[in-house]
């Protein structure tokens, strides 16, 4: 049953309801999977989820994460507010790499509620940090129902100026800076972008958002469209954003900083990659803030990448499809970091 969101006029007809077809190979990696692929997350389940993602996604060590010497991986923590809070990145580049390296600023996905930042690093190293001399900065933000209200880019925030004041001790190129993130992250770097820009701090040279959870408001055809479908579907994002936002959760006037599809201005802002599925529930807002980036005057490369569901690279990353996406990831990165 459908329970997440609000009422809407998006609503498709039910029970006669049209859904873009999956990929055949995703199809079959989700059929593998079995009823765990579209097991909802509801309020009563967010514990039990929360702690069966800990236990699936362990930190990895450092030394794991170095990778035979392959890597110079190190912990890093920096104060977020007066009251002495801290959040920790884990810095890594390629080993022997010489002079300041771009940097790929990133956060990790989740729904904000479940991930760190260490396990998505092995992927980030192996699959841009070596073949284009990047060096990679992941955020261990703080997770809801924990933080508070704008914790989470908060925490991103005082990471970025981090990395950005301390470049030269941490061999960046602070002048060479792209936001980045999945999911969650990716609804997090478009926040830090919005915000980075209204406070005058560092500048990026652009924001690659994969997948982003963009809005909380739950009034997209294809969160409709996808529900009950789709690996994240609107039960998952709307008990994802009630721990987040709390009693906030859908209300008006609420800032951009915590849902960017909030956003009335988003003139300004660095180049964006911004890349969903056809068959996701974030589908509709990813490709209306490519738009509103256009309609601002910005650049925004956009992919909608055919029967592809959220987390479908991750879950079937030998696809045909997963490996176009991202090689078309990689050629943007590399062109943005050529420029």
């Amino acid at each position: 049953m459908d329970t997440g969101g609000r009422p809407s006029e998006h609503r498709p007809d039910s029970p006669a309801r049209h859904a873009p077809p999956f990929d055949p190979e995703l199809r079959a990696a989700l059929a593998a999977m079995g009823a765990e692929a579209h097991e909802p997350l509801t309020p009563e389940g967010l514990a039990a989820r929360q702690e069966r993602d800990a236990a699936a996604r362990p930190r990895p060590a450092l030394g794991e994460l170095r990778a035979d010497g392959r890597f110079e991986v190190e912990e890093l923590r920096t104060p977020v507010d007066r009251d002495g809070r801290e959040v920790g990145l884990v810095s890594a580049r390629p080993a022997g790499a010489t002079g300041p390296l771009p940097l790929l600023y990133y956060m990790h996905g989740g729904g904000m509620i479940t991930g760190n930042a260490w396990s998505v690093l092995p992927r980030l190293l192996r699959e841009w940090a070596l073949p284009l001399g990047l060096a990679v900065i992941s955020v261990e933000y703080r997770l809801a129902p924990w933080a508070p209200y704008l914790g989470p880019v908060e925490d991103c925030y005082a990471g970025l100026v981090r990395a950005a004041d301390d470049a030269a001790a941490l061999g960046l190129d602070a002048d060479r800076v792209i936001l980045g993130g999945k999911s969650a992250g990716g609804g997090l770097a478009a926040a830090l972008a919005l915000l980075t820009r209204d406070r005058g701090g560092p500048v990026p040279i652009g924001q690659l958002l994969l997948s982003p959870m963009l809005d909380d408001r739950g009034t997209t055809f294809s969160s409709h469209q996808m529900a009950g479908l789709d690996t994240w579907d609107r039960t998952s994002n709307a008990t994802a954003w009630q721990a987040v936002l709390g009693d906030r959760y859908g209300a008006a006037g609420l800032s951009p900083y915590a849902a960017p599809a909030r956003a009335t201005d988003l003139s300004g802002l660095p180049p964006a990659y911004i890349e969903a599925g056809s068959a996701e529930t974030f589908r509709d807002e990813a490709v209306a803030y490519a738009d509103a980036i256009w309609r601002a005057g910005g650049e925004a490369e956009l992919h909608v990448w055919p029967g592809a569901f959220h987390g479908f690279d991750t879950l079937a990353p030998q696809a045909v499809l997963s490996q176009d996406a991202r090689d078309a990831r990689s050629r943007w990165l590399r062109r943005i970091v050529g420029r």
